[in-house]
């Protein structure tokens, strides 16, 4: 077919017919895929999972719920008196109920010295603090009072020996008068000194009388600071004491030295700075480090002798 010109706005345009009739020629569609109206949805909705408004929601729900588990509130079982006793807990939260006109008294543990205290709104809240007793009975009291009611805020608390964190409300007109805590850990600590104390004090070995125990022992070797003071035995033990140092180092595992010369390693317990075998023997060695190892041998007095009758008899 023969192109024609044509102009547009004056411009020359170069036309055919074989574009109309393309134009107008019945073409194939192109497939189109269907998209599933859920997948969509579960796209939208991942999408709205991954806004930053959405994710701070997760975190601001599973701050309350951390807060809400560790939040110690007042039961009736706790009070003495007046006083709200909580057992003290590394990270708990403590409530406490205050109104306006009415002081709250937060009492620390006797002799535990104020560091800082620390408050979310100081504005609206009056908090100070004083002391009570004296010497080793001495007590920190903080004060905390509200200006108007339905306020809430936090408190902080630290001291030479731990940190208290409260929650603070006030109501109308009900106000806790004290907060004061007891504390299980430091009992506990405390027990498990005092039997260790105990138990450095009782006699290594009891129901013995002096005229059964046998000192035939020599100490021979190099001298570290362990190094041994004196061993003797009982007829069916054997003690190794040690200077005091032994509590503030390393201490030296003990062998046996067999007939054949052989070192073994023998069991043992530790009492106090002694060593208790339940057993005698000839030779033992105590040894510590490792290519400058230290090296003591504790001998029986009475085995070397017997050592000796045996080599003059076979010479």
């Amino acid at each position: 077919m023969t192109p024609r010109l044509v102009t547009l706005g004056g411009m020359p345009l170069l036309a055919c017919a074989t574009i109309a009739h393309a134009q107008t020629a019945p073409t194939s569609a192109p497939a189109v895929r269907a998209i599933p109206i859920g997948g969509a949805t579960g796209t939208a909705a991942r999408s709205r999972r991954q806004r930053p408004e959405h994710i701070r929601s997760i975190a601001e729900k599973t701050v309350a719920a951390a807060n809400r588990a560790a939040t110690r509130a007042p039961a009736t079982a706790g009070f003495a008196d007046a006083t709200q006793v909580y057992p003290f807990a590394q990270g708990a939260l403590y409530q406490a109920y205050t109104a306006p006109g009415r002081v709250t008294d937060i009492v620390l543990e006797p002799g535990e010295a104020l560091v800082a205290v620390a408050a979310g709104d100081t504005a609206r809240w009056v908090i100070g603090d004083t002391t009570s007793g004296s010497d080793a009975g001495k007590r920190t009291h903080v004060l905390v009072k509200p200006v108007s009611a339905n306020l809430a805020t936090n408190v902080v608390i630290t001291t030479d020996r731990r940190s208290y964190h409260l929650a603070l409300t006030s109501t109308p007109a009900t106000a806790m008068v004290a907060v004061s805590w007891t504390y299980p850990h430091d009992a506990l600590i405390a027990l498990e000194r005092a039997a260790d104390a105990q138990r450095a004090a009782a006699p290594v070995a009891a129901g013995i009388t002096p005229d059964q125990l046998r000192f035939d022992y020599t100490i021979s070797g190099d001298r570290p600071a362990w190094r041994p003071l004196r061993a003797f035995d009982d007829g069916r033990r054997t003690y190794i004491e040690f200077p005091a140092t032994l509590a503030v180092g390393e201490a030296p595992p003990l062998f046996v030295i067999g007939q054949d010369g052989e070192a073994q390693l023998v069991n043992y317990r530790v009492a106090g700075r002694y060593y208790v075998v339940d057993r005698l023997f000839g030779a033992a060695e105590l040894r510590l480090g490792g290519k400058r190892q230290k090296v003591v041998r504790i001998t029986s007095t009475e085995s070397q002798q017997r050592a000796r009758r045996r080599v003059g008899r076979e010479s």
